[in-house]
């Protein structure tokens, strides 16, 4: 199955500078190793020191330079965007879920913080360097921008919320020459999923509704990733791109 890395150019982005937050598993990471292949300079964070040290264990750290960041800390976003001379992309891929416990407004709190506000707290502190290249933002969103969850209420109502900030970010910010748009993964086999993916009576409800019949890949995310960023797509933005095998469709 072919991946971004064999889809585009492979010196599409050489000489640009891509900023990956949530980038040290997952989604995040599958979008940071698809941009280093080609040719991008990546910098990608995990919320925890031991994420980072997970993260440079794996076969892509020699591509990218991993870095902690909570996306709570509006000082710490300011002093790691402080550190690019140049800044060309921004991808938000930062998020967590906690099932069942979202329903303790404190919980919702801290949820919506990192998956939300946290999105807001980097698009703000990397604004001028994007101005500055014309570069562009895209946020990761979910099935859950669309639909509600019964157990995940604090992540749902923040990939909503993503839906609206990814669309008035773009309309605030074209005239600056930033375009802001979105992914919206399906169901992607990731450690933040794994209790669904492994658990055949929870996944055969998925797959059942989702036309392709499968769970998707992090590589397959990037690909859509990879599209709203480059050149490709440059009258494109506020736009919340699904990729998820059809999910939406029925």
């Amino acid at each position: 199955m072919a991946g971004a890395a064999t889809s585009f150019a492979p010196d599409l982005f050489a000489g640009k500078q891509v900023f990956v937050t949530g980038g040290t598993s997952g989604i995040g990471l599958g979008v940071a190793t698809a941009f280093a292949k080609l040719g991008a300079a990546v910098t990608a964070t995990g919320a925890t020191e031991e994420e980072v040290v997970q993260a440079s264990r794996t076969a892509e750290a020699e591509l990218i330079s991993f870095t902690a960041l909570d996306v709570r800390d509006s000082k710490a976003i300011k002093a790691v965007i402080a550190l690019f001379q140049r800044l060309d992309i921004v991808v938000n891929a930062a998020g967590v879920i906690r099932r069942d416990g979202e329903h303790d407004p404190d919980v919702f709190s801290d949820v919506v913080s990192i998956n939300l506000i946290g999105m807001m707290r980097v698009c703000a502190a990397a604004k001028p360097k994007l101005v500055a290249s014309l570069g562009a933002i895209v946020n990761v969103a979910s099935m859950l921008t669309f639909l509600g969850s019964a157990r995940a209420p604090a992540y749902s109502s923040a990939k909503g919320g993503v839906g609206q900030l990814t669309k008035s970010l773009a309309a605030a910010w074209a005239v600056d020459g930033v375009r802001v748009n979105a992914v919206a993964p399906g169901w992607i086999r990731t450690p933040l999923t794994q209790p669904l993916w492994q658990d055949a009576e929870r996944s055969q409800p998925i797959l059942s509704r989702t036309p392709m019949g499968r769970w998707g890949t992090p590589e397959e995310v990037a690909g859509g990733v990879v599209f709203l960023a480059s050149p490709a797509a440059q009258f494109i933005t506020g736009a919340i791109l699904a990729v998820d095998g059809g999910y939406l469709a029925v």
